[in-house]
């Protein structure tokens, strides 16, 4: 497969200055050659979210695009959060490539039609009601004790977030347990609940 892309790639006028079979060799080879865009895919060893996360945190300028076979949603919006700038998918014409890969120099996002309706109908769907960050509950908890209360409140298992955030279900506990410990509670839905409050205190008055 890597093969196939290089050459169509190359056939339509694109430099390949590096390639890789997983994901510590993607962020080896975008730090050292840094490319005016990454192709991951998403399923190579080592996953390749999660070289998009690392390769955007050291080169936010560098445009990332996925490509996969994969059309599941958490696929999607995991990449989209991790900072892709375009989601393609295997069976996309080759020779299309090139032009997508331009395009999102050019600043367009690089996305079958289908896969961007998903995400205008993420944008359109009732807004979750969101913890509030300038609640006292919020002011006591990190940034990813934050994030861990925030993906389980929106129903993903224990184990779901742990996969998003790269850690193990034990350090996701550790960090729930942390939380409630900061808020005197003794349950999650409790500590949504108060997260959730506009004061975010133990005890304040609700409107």
């Amino acid at each position: 497969m890597r093969s196939l892309i290089r050459q169509a790639l190359e056939a339509g006028g694109c430099e390949i200055c590096g390639e890789g079979a997983s994901a510590a060799d993607a962020i080896r080879l975008a730090l050292d050659h840094r490319p005016d865009v990454v192709l991951l895919d998403i399923n190579m060893p080592g996953n390749g979210i999660h070289a998009a996360q690392e390769i955007g945190r050291s080169l936010p300028e560098t445009p990332i695009v996925m490509l996969t076979m994969s059309k599941d949603d958490d696929d999607l919006f995991d990449s989209l959060r991790a900072g892709a700038s375009g989601y393609l998918l295997k069976d996309t014409d080759p020779g299309a490539l090139p032009g997508a890969l331009r395009a999102v120099l050019a600043g367009e996002a690089a996305m079958a039609p289908e896969l961007m309706l998903r995400v205008l109908g993420e944008f359109r769907a009732p807004a979750r009601r969101r913890f509030l960050r300038r609640s006292v509950a919020a002011s006591k908890l990190s940034a990813r004790e934050w994030e861990v209360m925030e993906l389980l409140a929106e129903g993903n298992s224990t184990k779901a977030v742990a996969t998003r955030l790269f850690v193990s279900p034990t350090t996701v506990r550790v960090h729930v347990s942390a939380v409630l410990r900061k808020l005197a509670l003794t349950d999650r839905e409790s500590a949504f609940e108060l997260l959730r409050d506009e004061h975010g205190e133990r005890g304040s008055p609700r409107s």
